[in-house]
């Protein structure tokens, strides 16, 4: 059954950060969500940003920050809700299988923290969705329900096609990078999406960065990759430039 959502915007509080970003608390059918909203001028071209499967981080808000000094508006969505922020395994796979099992949640999830950066004042209409990781899965999970961005970006995200979808309804552009030494999310996936989107007609870059590992963006952790870092983010801000108004 297909989720009926909608959008209460509650409150915009907390300027967190130098680039003048905010917290922002919304709902989504009833339930509380916490996203971060930055905007550098009125009408930037705005970046929906999906975070990894420990939530709306520090790391996401950084990124955020990254791309507002570039010129862009950036909401960073909460997919888990409200002070979730899970930091054991077991339950950040508790929080993704959630999401994996209902689709539907998760686009309208999405869907949600697009519309509430819509009444923020942002350019959704001009607008970008990229993820990390889990938030790459949902990204392209919100590419194949025929969502109307200009394009569509992932950073070692998930890559497979659940059973039952496919990209007959997808729209935009996609770029997706990939880390080549990726034990999680493997190059035979990698090489089945190439497939998929050339089949479906789909304009399409994707990269593979050698010796990456999956997470090879996150900053501090062992698998950080500097170069797969900094050639990815350049060839995303390339792809924004590109693709964005």
């Amino acid at each position: 059954m297909k989720i009926i959502y909608t959008i209460f915007l509650i409150i915009a509080v907390t300027t967190t950060a130098s680039a003048g970003g905010m917290n922002v608390a919304y709902n989504v059918n009833g339930q509380p969500y916490e996203g971060y909203f930055v905007s550098p001028s009125p009408n930037a071209p705005l970046v929906l940003l999906v975070h990894d499967w420990d939530g709306l981080t520090d790391y996401e808000v950084k990124r955020a920050d990254m791309l507002a000094a570039e010129g862009y508006a950036v909401f960073a969505a909460d997919l888990f809700g409200a002070g979730v922020r899970p930091t054991k395994v077991e339950d950040r796979r508790q929080h993704t299988g959630e999401l994996y099992k209902d689709r539907e949640k998760m686009r309208a999830l999405i869907q949600g923290a697009l519309d509430t950066a819509k009444a923020k004042g942002a350019a959704t209409g001009n607008a970008v969705v990229m993820g990390y990781c889990f938030g790459g899965a949902a990204v392209l999970e919100f590419a194949r329900s025929g969502a109307d961005m200009k394009g569509f970006a992932t950073f070692h995200g998930g890559l497979k096609t659940p059973e039952g979808q496919d990209y007959t309804k997808a729209k935009g552009k996609f770029l997706i990078m990939h880390g080549t030494a990726d034990k999680n999310i493997t190059m035979d996936q990698f090489a089945a999406l190439a497939n998929v989107l050339e089949e479906n007609g789909i304009a399409h870059e994707m990269i593979t960065y050698g010796g990456a590992p999956h997470a090879f963006t996150v900053f501090g952790e062992d698998r950080y990759r500097e170069d797969a870092d900094k050639k990815s983010w350049r060839r995303f801000k390339e792809f924004l430039a590109d693709t964005l108004n």
